[in-house]
C-alpha cells in the first residue's frame, strides 16, 4: 500500500520554506457560527445557479437554495439553518472584483438540518450514473482550487479509458496545510471517497500521491487501507518540491507520463482529483451531505495563533481572523491562497466559497521596480511546464500574442516560479494572465463577429429566396394567363373582362330574385 515502484522528475521547480508548522501543531477547530452567511450563485466556472427560495424564506442546513444553471455549473446548499434575508450582488473571491448575485442568509443559531437519504448499501454496488448524480445534486466541485464540477470529471465520457485515478494530497504551496490535516483526522473519509471514485470511473488502479513532508498524513492513510482492507489503492510518497501538486507535474512524478501540450490527464488514461473532494464525495453518497463547508488554513505572520477550521461555505473571512486569535498588524495584506498562487483580497469582509483553502494574513511586501530583463535564463531553469518564460513576457509586452501561443502561452499554470527567480522583479506572470485574458477577449470578440456576419448572411439569403419565390409565382400566373382558351386578348385586358362578367353575373342574379 505504499509505494515501492520508480519516480520520475518533472522540469524545474522550487524547493520553498514551507512554514506549515505554524498551522499543524493544532486539530481541526469548527469555526462558531456567523451571524450571516454569503452563498455566491456564481462558480469558478459555468453559469451563475439559479435561486430556488425568496427573500422571507426560512431555509435549513443542506437544503438545495439555487439549482445549476447548466450542466457545468454546481447547485448550491444552505450552509446553515435561517432566513434568506437578500438575494442581490454582493463582492466575493475573484480576480475580477466585482460584485456577484449571492443569497444571503441571517442564520438562527439552530443550525437545523434538512431531511437526508444516506446510503444504506456499499457505495461500490451502485451504477457510476448514480454515483454521478448524487455528486451532481451535492454541489460537489473541485476543492484543490480549481472548482471544476467534479461529476463532469468522474464521466470521462466514451472513447477514454482510466487506468489510473489519482488523489492528489501534495499540497505543495507553503503555509497551506488544510490538506494535510484532512489526511491527518479524517484518512478513513480519503480513502472511501477514492474508493467510490475510483468505482465510477472504473479506474484499474488509484494512487495517492503525498509529498515526503506529511509523515503524520501518511500514517493515518496507510492505517485506513489496512483497516479497511483496500489492496486497490496505494499511498505514494513523492518528493517536496513546488509544483507538485499541479496535476500534470504530479502525473509525470508519479507515472513517468505527460499531458500533451492544450491535453488533458484523461487523454492518457488518467484522473485527478484532490482529497478534500474524495471525502466531499465519500460524504455525498454515503451520507447523503451536500457541500456545505471545507477546511480553510488561516495562517502567516499577520494572525496570531495559526490554525485550520472546519468553516461553513459564506460565513466572512472577518470571522476565520477573529478565531485565529485576531490580527497582529496594522492592514496586513490579505492573499485566498498562498504566497505563490495567491488572489489579493482587498479587506476581509468577502465570503468563503468552496475554492478557498487558505487565508495567509503577511505584512504588506514593497513592490521591487521592475528593471530590463538581462536574459539571464533563471526562469527557464525552474519554469515546471518547460516553456521559456523570457520569450512569453516579450511578446506580452509587444502585444504580439499569436506568437505567444506558438510558445504555448495556455500551457503556463501560473505557478509563480519563475517571478520568484527574476532577479529584475519583472512580474512575468502577470503579463501572461494578461496576455490570457486579451487572446479570450479577442475570441469572444471574434465570435460575436462571426455570429453577427451569419445572422446578416442568413437575412440576405432569406430576402433573396423571398424575392425568388414572389418572382416564381408572378412568372407562374403569368403563364398561366398566356395559356389560357384566348391567346389573341392581352391578359391584362381578358382579366378585366372576365371581372366585368362576373359583376354583371351577380346583377342579373339580383334582378332575377
Amino acid at each position: 500500500m505504499t509505494r515501492h515502484a520508480r519516480l520520475w522528475h518533472f522540469h524545474g521547480g522550487l524547493r520553498l520554506p514551507e512554514h506549515k508548522a505554524e498551522s499543524t501543531a493544532l486539530p481541526i477547530a469548527a469555526l462558531a457560527l456567523p451571524a450571516q452567511l454569503v452563498l455566491p450563485l456564481v462558480q469558478h466556472i459555468g453559469a451563475a445557479a439559479e435561486p430556488v427560495v425568496t427573500v422571507g424564506e426560512r431555509v435549513l442546513k443542506g437544503q438545495l437554495i439555487a439549482r445549476a444553471g447548466n450542466n457545468i455549473s454546481a447547485p448550491v446548499h444552505a450552509a446553515s439553518s435561517g432566513i434568506v434575508s437578500a438575494i442581490e450582488p454582493r463582492p466575493v473571491p475573484h480576480p475580477s472584483g466585482l460584485p456577484v448575485p449571492c443569497i444571503v442568509i441571517s442564520t438562527d443559531g439552530q443550525d437545523e438540518w434538512t431531511a437526508l437519504t444516506p446510503l444504506d448499501t456499499d457505495p461500490c454496488m451502485l451504477p457510476a450514473e448514480e454515483i454521478r448524480a448524487r455528486v451532481r445534486d451535492a454541489g460537489i466541485v473541485g476543492l484543490g482550487g480549481a472548482g471544476f464540477p467534479t461529476h463532469i470529471k468522474l464521466n470521462p465520457g466514451a472513447g477514454h479509458v482510466i487506468e489510473i485515478l489519482i488523489i492528489n494530497g501534495a499540497e505543495c504551496e507553503p503555509y497551506i496545510s488544510c490538506d494535510d490535516m484532512l489526511m491527518r483526522e479524517h484518512a478513513r473519509e480519503v480513502v472511501e471517497g477514492a474508493r467510490i471514485m475510483r468505482h465510477a470511473v472504473h479506474a484499474a488502479r488509484c494512487l495517492i500521491g503525498i509529498e515526503d513532508n506529511k509523515s503524520a498524513a501518511r500514517a493515518a492513510l496507510l492505517h485506513a487501507l489496512t483497516e479497511l482492507g483496500e489492496h486497490n489503492i496505494r499511498v505514494v510518497t513523492v518528493p517536496t518540491r513546488y509544483p507538485t501538486g499541479g496535476e500534470k507535474q504530479l502525473i509525470k512524478v508519479l507515472t513517468g507520463r505527460e499531458v500533451t501540450s492544450q491535453g488533458r490527464p484523461l487523454d492518457i488514461g488518467m484522473l485527478c482529483h484532490n482529497v478534500g473532494t474524495a471525502v466531499a464525495v465519500y460524504r455525498a453518497v454515503v451520507l447523503g451531505e451536500p457541500l456545505i463547508s471545507r477546511i480553510v488554513t488561516v495562517t502567516g505572520a499577520g494572525v496570531a495563533q495559526p490554525r485550520n477550521f472546519a468553516v461553513p461555505l459564506g460565513a466572512p473571512i472577518s470571522a476565520l481572523i477573529a478565531a485565529a486569535g485576531g490580527y497582529t498588524m496594522q492592514q496586513p495584506q490579505l492573499l485566498m491562497g498562498g504566497p505563490m498562487m495567491g488572489l489579493p483580497l482587498p479587506d476581509d469582509s468577502l465570503p468563503v466559497i468552496k475554492t478557498t483553502n487558505c487565508i495567509l494574513a503577511m505584512p504588506a511586501r514593497a513592490v521591487e521596480p521592475e528593471l530590463p530583463c538581462i536574459r539571464c535564463g533563471e526562469c527557464v531553469k525552474v519554469c515546471p511546464a518547460n516553456l521559456l518564460p523570457q520569450e512569453l513576457f516579450w511578446q506580452a509586452r509587444a502585444k504580439d500574442f499569436d506568437k505567444a501561443q506558438d510558445q504555448h502561452l495556455f500551457d503556463c499554470i501560473e505557478c509563480g516560479c519563475c517571478d520568484a527567480v527574476c532577479p529584475s522583479h519583472i512580474p512575468l506572470v502577470r503579463y501572461y494572465r494578461y496576455a490570457k485574458t486579451e487572446i479570450w477577449t479577442g475570441e469572444k470578440e471574434r465570435r460575436k463577429a462571426d455570429l453577427a456576419r451569419q445572422r446578416h448572411e442568413a437575412r440576405v439569403a432569406r430576402q433573396e429566396r423571398d424575392k425568388t419565390e414572389r418572382a416564381a409565382k408572378m412568372q407562374k400566373h403569368k403563364t398561366e394567363l398566356q395559356s389560357s382558351d384566348t391567346p389573341d386578348i392581352d391578359p391584362k385586358k381578358a382579366a378585366v373582362q372576365a371581372a366585368v362578367e362576373r359583376v354583371k353575373a351577380k346583377q342579373q342574379i339580383t334582378e332575377d330574385t
